[in-house]
């Protein structure tokens, strides 16, 4: 790098932090003039000096003797023109020639807040990007200094559970508290993780749907913007790896490599000692990836000192017995002093997860129930939420349909308090409702009748207040053939989307159901509220909230709905679904990649080949057929199906896992198959198996 390259670095990141200092400056005389935005004006002010903090840092490094082995500093140009660009504008929009004049007419009074809170929480989630992008280069280039070397890993070592991180494209439109809601939650979970001689581990548990991953995400962005995010996972079931805990320790692994370098080669000497460490126990692989490098760090950069890891839904992680084994294992984590660790953990209070924290040394954990906070603040944050959400779909209903103007004071207060006690204490009820009153393609003031209609039915579970209206306009003005044929329709494919282990787009969803993908696109056309159903078509359908599967799963309904799914049934249904497909012409064969040399290395392979000849809808029925098999509860017989499918393809389908890099799952599964033996099931298969 030429010196004259790395002064001109140094000269862009002096322009960024003397523009800065002139919106931090405008921002203060903002907050003297305008009250009723101090909130946004104080959290805008504050990114910009963060920024400007972080810019500093690096300035100071890049001005240092050891400036030319900076290499991620000098790498920063997009970065600092994003940033520039991002301040231009907003000081543009501060308007500070206008507001000069102002000012020297009438004096400071005559400011006017340029920016609705929604427009501030762009620009903070812009400045915050960039500032992350920045902050990784000064953290990469402090380690480098630290340690007197560049240190590299292969994070292909350390797999990760695709969409686990709280910023996961995935799910970049899930909720984030609004903020003036859960004040008080949010303001004792900082001082926790604040708190030096606090207990390292802080469990928020409630029940379903009252607002858990709306909170983590919440704090983990409030912890990134601090620079004290160390890792998060979010689990979810039915979302592939981020249903069980297999990637879990790698993932978390994987991202403090990036927010603390200095493990690298800590983690990296494990990795040497231990290829196959992603494989191993969760017990070896939390040893070996986390507590012994974090424990054996000597020097750790200021701005990593004090780090936190979010564990969203822990209850969702599909075996009890890995949940227990990670409620053993992060305790162990207070005994790290390179660090101040802190783990920040949410689920529903589900009995294997209230054995693991009751079976903690005294001290470990804080607790605090989420459904048991005082009424008055959840009902405060619930009507928050709504005012908010119905005051942004009038507006929106009001430009797409301008001659059916909803009137301004709608929906009325009265309708508002009838919501928010319906609501109480689940957050989900009102994310649902204003899903489904706002949804375009219906009338918002008749779809807010229909789930008024259920605020007198005493009958109702909140569940059922939550979905039912939804559900019901399914079957509206159709005779008893038509609402069967619907129900039946609706179980077929909402049961495969509640219960597949991995979501599928539509159209790999409507060649694994063997069904027209025009009968999928009906069948989950008036779900918005309930599904993530993107419009691109190769984008997959994913469930917005594990509510609604328990809705639809609950046992109790069993004979009284007809939108209940039978769980083991619909697994049966599944089963034979994936084996039909992988038996099709062509699908599941010898040499299924057609390569010209027998033993051709997987990497030596184009990912594209493997796509082209394993399409989306058979990578999933070759990684899951089994799962959906041990869920249904069935028994493989001599003469089934899977019997014939086994004798004809059982080595074509090992073969399709190993293209696929899930050779090593292979073993899990042949176990699997071994245990669901019937005793009269024939020798030749038992031998077939075993091998």
């Amino acid at each position: 790098m030429e010196p004259l390259e790395v002064l001109g670095v140094t000269a862009n990141i002096i322009a960024i932090v003397d523009l800065s200092a002139k919106i931090a400056s405008l921002c203060v005389q903002y907050s003297l003039a305008v009250k009723d935005a101090k909130n946004d004006i104080e959290r805008l002010r504050g990114e910009v000096n963060s920024v400007t903090d972080v810019l500093r840092e690096v300035e100071r490094l890049l001005q240092g003797p050891d400036s030319a082995r900076l290499s991620a500093s000098q790498k920063l140009r997009d970065a600092l023109k994003d940033c520039f660009s991002q301040l231009t504008e907003l000081k543009k929009r501060l308007h500070p020639g206008k507001t000069r004049k102002a000012m020297s007419r009438i004096g400071v009074r005559a400011l006017k807040w340029p920016f609705q809170s929604k427009e501030v929480d762009k620009v903070v989630r812009n400045l915050e990007r960039c500032k992350q992008t920045v902050s990784l280069a000064l953290q990469v280039d402090q380690t480098v200094l630290i340690l007197g070397i560049d240190q590299k890993i292969d994070l292909a070592k350390l797999p990760s559970a695709k969409g686990a991180a709280f910023d996961s494209h995935l799910d970049e439109h899930d909720a984030r508290c609004l903020p003036d809601t859960r004040v008080d939650l949010r303001r004792q979970i900082a001082e926790w993780a604040e708190d030096k001689q606090g207990k390292c581990i802080f469990w928020l548990n409630g029940m379903a749907g009252t607002g858990k991953s709306t909170v983590s995400r919440t704090v983990a962005q409030s912890f990134a913007d601090k620079g004290q995010l160390g890792a998060s996972f979010f689990f979810k079931r039915g979302e592939g790896d981020r249903g069980n805990a297999a990637r879990f320790f790698t993932t978390i692994a994987a991202q403090l490599v990036t927010k603390v370098p200095g493990v690298i080669p800590y983690i990296r000497k494990a990795i040497d000692g231990d290829p196959a460490i992603s494989e191993k126990t969760l017990k070896e692989q939390f040893e070996k990836l986390i507590l012994q490098p974090l424990s054996e760090m000597k020097r750790v950069p200021p701005q990593a000192s004090k780090l936190v890891i979010v564990v969203d839904a822990l209850d969702e992680c599909e075996r009890e017995g890995d949940i227990r084994t990670i409620l053993r294992l992060l305790p162990q984590t207070k005994d790290v002093r390179s660090v101040c660790l802190r783990i920040f953990v949410t689920s529903r209070p589900e009995l294997p997860i209230r054995l693991g924290f009751k079976d903690m040394s005294g001290g470990t954990y804080q607790d605090l129930v989420l459904h048991e906070i005082p009424k008055a603040t959840i009902e405060h944050d619930v009507s928050a939420f709504l005012k908010h959400e119905l005051t942004r779909i009038r507006a929106e209903h009001s430009k797409i349909r301008p001659q059916h103007l909803l009137s301004p004071d709608w929906p009325g207060e009265s309708n508002i308090q009838a919501l928010v006690e319906m609501a109480i204490p689940l957050f989900i009820f009102a994310a649902t409702v204003c899903r489904f009153v706002g949804d375009q393609r219906g009338n918002p003031k008749k779809r807010l009748g229909s789930i008024l209609e259920y605020q007198t039915a005493s009958w109702a579970s909140k569940l059922d207040r939550t979905y039912l209206p939804i559900l019901e306009q399914l079957l509206l003005d159709q005779d008893e053939a038509e609402k069967e044929s619907r129900a039946r329709e609706f179980r077929e494919v909402v049961g495969a989307v509640v219960l597949l282990a991995d979501p599928l787009s539509i159209i790999s969803l409507a060649s694994l159901l063997n069904i027209p993908e025009e009968d999928v696109t009906c069948s989950l056309d008036s779900l918005h509220s309930v599904l993530s159903i993107p419009t691109d078509r190769d984008a997959p359908v994913r469930l917005l909230h594990l509510s609604f599967r328990d809705f639809l799963l609950d046992p109790q309904k069993r004979g009284k709905s007809p939108f209940w799914i039978d769980e083991a049934k619909t697994h049966e249904r599944i089963v034979s679904k994936c084996l039909q497909l992988l038996s099709r012409p062509n699908y599941l064969k010898e040499n299924i990649c057609g390569l010209r040399a027998p033993g051709t290395l997987r990497t030596e392979i184009d990912s594209r080949t493997i796509d082209d000849c394993l399409p989306a809808d058979v990578r999933y029925a070759s990684r899951y057929w089994v799962h959906h098999l041990e869920q249904s509860n069935g028994r493989i017989c001599d003469g089934d199906q899977v019997h014939v499918f086994l004798k004809e393809h059982f080595l074509h389908w090992l073969e399709a896992l190993s293209l696929m890099g899930d050779a090593s799952r292979s073993i899990g599964m042949v176990d699997t198959l071994r245990s669901v033996l019937e005793v009269k099931f024939s020798r030749q298969l038992k031998v077939l198996v075993r091998y």
